[in-house]
């Protein structure tokens, strides 16, 4: 379902951009999403002090609390690998939020946002299996019972390959899903503000979906930790 009105399409047509801006909203917003994280991390790093207070003492606090619920998960080795999963749940989050706003559109309502995430997460998945066990990784694809091995190694690959369907999917899905219920409900019924409960439970499940990504990324990078049983 197209959306009547997307404020940075409107502006990139303007910019003799039309025929791109119409093609790939989702590459405009997704640039908008990056641009905003950025402004928001200088300003939050802009003026650290020994002792927080104000943003920097929210995002702080926002931060070590992410960080602290996956080491819960993972153990203590696996914090180095928060900055990169923290990014994704912020990323996410982000994606999913900015469609709340009024012509915007949510990036991750396009499949191709939800795979890209969801192939960096997988990705890095083998990346840390491989470091922590070098070629001994290879046992995680292999079972328990040699015999069995051939069988179990195709039945774990289909498995790796439905964890890039099931992330990018479910989230898509979702988000899609949202944006077409509103878009029916502001067409129908925009000027008497019905959407409007349906955008709080919007923001619901937007931190929610995001918290769904985050958390089974901490699973399969556990999961690539541990040693093959």
């Amino acid at each position: 379902m197209e959306h009547p009105y997307l404020f940075f399409v409107e502006l990139f047509k303007l910019l003799g951009l039309g025929p791109f801006a119409h093609k790939y909203p989702h590459v405009i917003y997704t640039w908008v999403v990056m641009i905003i994280l950025i402004a928001i991390g200088t300003v939050a790093t802009r003026s650290i002090r020994m002792v927080p207070a104000g943003a920097q003492n929210f995002f702080e606090i926002f931060i070590s609390g992410m960080e602290e619920f996956m080491v819960d998960v993972t153990g203590e080795e696996g914090r180095w690998v928060f900055p990169i999963i923290g990014t994704v749940f912020i990323y996410v989050a982000a994606c999913n939020l900015i469609g709340l706003i009024p012509g915007f559109l949510p990036p991750s309502a396009n499949l191709n946002t939800t795979l890209s995430c969801a192939l960096v997460v997988v990705v890095f998945t083998h990346i840390i299996g491989i470091k922590y066990h070098g070629v001994k990784y290879i046992k995680h694809f292999l079972g328990p019972v040699w015999w069995m091995s051939p069988l179990i190694f195709v039945i774990e690959i289909i498995g790796h390959v439905a964890r890039i369907l099931s992330l990018s999917f479910r989230l898509f899905g979702n988000m899609m899903g949202h944006e077409i219920v509103l878009a029916i409900l502001f067409g129908l019924a925009g000027a008497f503000f019905a959407p409007l409960p349906l955008m709080a439970l919007g923001v619901f499940v937007s931190l929610v979906q995001a918290f769904v990504f985050f958390l089974l990324s901490i699973i399969y990078f556990t999961g690539a930790m541990e040693h093959a049983h």
